[in-house]
């Protein structure tokens, strides 16, 4: 028996997919899962690319079954006999493919607001970032440097204030989530601690503490990606999104805008540092110690008139933001 070219093409393909996923499974292809929600991600993709690949054999099955029994015979010339009206297996596939996709519907929903994709919360004003950086920088420093209770004024109130971020605990002992405030604007992510009042350009968290990000955008609409982490994450204007993880593995991971917002897309990035807890402290601390001393310098040039620009300059240096950005905030 001869067995036409197309046949061998389709054989050879199928060999080759089912070599290619055996090979991807089994060699680590995908970005490292680096938090509990990346094995949620993958276990439903499995799942997924697992019927995908059931189907896609059945299928293909049938076309090579039907191919081999009911090809063109040497002389034969005739119209095989006609067959319609098969209403009980028109109901079979229909029903079976419904009932697959209301599966996958289900199963991704769940995985979607165990990372709490759908905590969405209309009418979100804008963070107060935004009008920080849009006040003159004298007035900033004179407001804060002002402030009776500021901790970063008093070294013990510090570190009592920086102590054990991320560890607190309500009534009934169970650890609450470390709440960080995200805002994405062309092109650069700001991250704002609430607890201090800590505003940094990069993501620091404690390894296996649950973090909660409320994010919003400032201008246009952006996505938060952390491949390692298998978040991907819309950030919208005027719409705060919510979304929650818990890290596994200590490490420094890439954030990436995964949404084309402006000719600088690609360079809207930033990293995610995952470290212990007492590493997070050290670094919560240092910080408020370094933004204290910005401070003292911003208020000893004080009576001199500084633009916007002038006086942000230093702080979004140490951000990671480029001095170009600055005027896509006041827009």
């Amino acid at each position: 028996m001869k067995i036409p070219s197309t046949i061998w093409t389709l054989l050879i393909g199928i060999v080759l997919t089912l070599v290619s996923l055996w090979y991807g499974q089994n060699h680590g292809l995908l970005p490292i899962a680096a938090s509990d929600e990346a094995v949620l991600i993958d276990d439903l993709f499995n799942a997924m690319l697992t019927v995908s690949i059931g189907i896609f054999l059945i299928v293909e099955g049938v076309l090579i079954y039907s191919a081999l029994k009911y090809r063109r015979r040497a002389g034969d010339n005739e119209d095989g006999p006609p067959i319609d009206g098969n209403v009980p297996l028109e109901i079979l596939w229909t029903a079976i493919p419904a009932i697959i996709v209301l599966g996958i519907s289900v199963y991704s929903f769940d995985v979607y607001n165990q990372i709490g994709g759908l905590s969405l919360h209309g009418g979100h004003e804008m963070p107060m970032m935004e009008e920080a950086m849009s006040t003159s920088g004298t007035a900033i420093a004179a407001t804060l440097s002002n402030t009776p209770e500021n901790p970063e004024q008093n070294p013990v109130i510090l570190a009592e204030a920086t102590s054990g971020i991320g560890t607190s605990e309500d009534i009934a002992g169970k650890s609450q989530p470390l709440v960080v405030e995200v805002a994405a604007l062309q092109y650069a992510w700001l991250f704002t601690y609430p607890d201090t009042g800590l505003l940094t350009g990069e993501l620091h968290v404690p390894v296996g503490k649950e973090v909660q990000l409320n994010m919003t955008a400032n201008d246009v609409i952006h996505a938060f990606w952390v491949p390692e982490f298998r978040l991907k994450q819309d950030v919208i204007p005027g719409q705060e999104t919510k979304v929650n993880f818990t890290s596994r593995k200590v490490g420094q991971y890439p954030l990436i805008c995964a949404e084309l917002c402006g000719p600088y897309h690609g360079v809207m990035q930033s990293r995610v540092v995952v470290e212990s807890q007492a590493d997070f402290d050290g670094w919560m601390q240092s910080q408020q110690v370094a933004a204290k001393e910005d401070l003292n310098k911003a208020v000893a040039v004080n009576s001199q008139e500084l633009s916007a620009d002038e006086f942000l300059a230093p702080y979004t240096h140490n951000m990671g933001i480029h001095s170009e950005m600055l005027h896509q905030v006041h827009r």
